[in-house]
């Protein structure tokens, strides 16, 4: 019996198909429920996480809600609310483009960057989830990770 079959309780796969799928899912679930917990000691959400990441990543050029929105790992995410509470908290501001008033600049501040920093020295953590992985393997996995990808529209 495999650890997904233990775990799940379900002896039978109709093919691998199947079997693939379901230990995707369950993977996914399983690094998603960790990170949350992870986050939830910052007072923020995976998906704050995201956004203060891509916003450090273009500093100090600000950013408009729809590159934000192109570069999220969570493309079914509100980027408007998640931006709105990070402003709240004063991790990052928001200011109207001066090129179009319709649009929205976002920046991250020094105490979003602060966060981060913070966050950097114990992200590594979230490593655990390949503890049981060597080098090998987890080249083995992102080379089939984007194997799959392949057919992402």
């Amino acid at each position: 019996m495999s650890n997904l079959e233990k775990l799940i309780t379900q002896k039978n796969f109709e093919n691998d198909y199947q079997r693939g799928l379901v230990s995707l899912i369950f993977v996914g679930n399983w690094i998603t429920s960790r990170h949350q917990q992870f986050f939830k000691r910052y007072d923020i959400t995976m998906q704050q996480y995201n956004i203060l990441r891509i916003l450090r990543g273009q500093h100090p050029k600000a950013a408009s809600i729809n590159v934000l929105k192109e570069r999220m790992l969570d493309k079914m995410s509100d980027v408007s609310r998640l931006v709105e509470r990070l402003r709240k908290a004063e991790l990052i501001e928001r200011r109207s483009c001066e090129l179009d008033r319709r649009a929205v600049d976002v920046r991250i501040t020094a105490k979003g960057l602060e966060l981060l920093s913070v966050i950097d020295q114990d992200i590594s953590q979230m490593n655990d989830a390949f503890k049981s992985l060597n080098e090998k393997d987890l080249s083995q996995l992102n080379k089939l990770l984007d194997k799959m990808l392949e057919s992402y529209h």
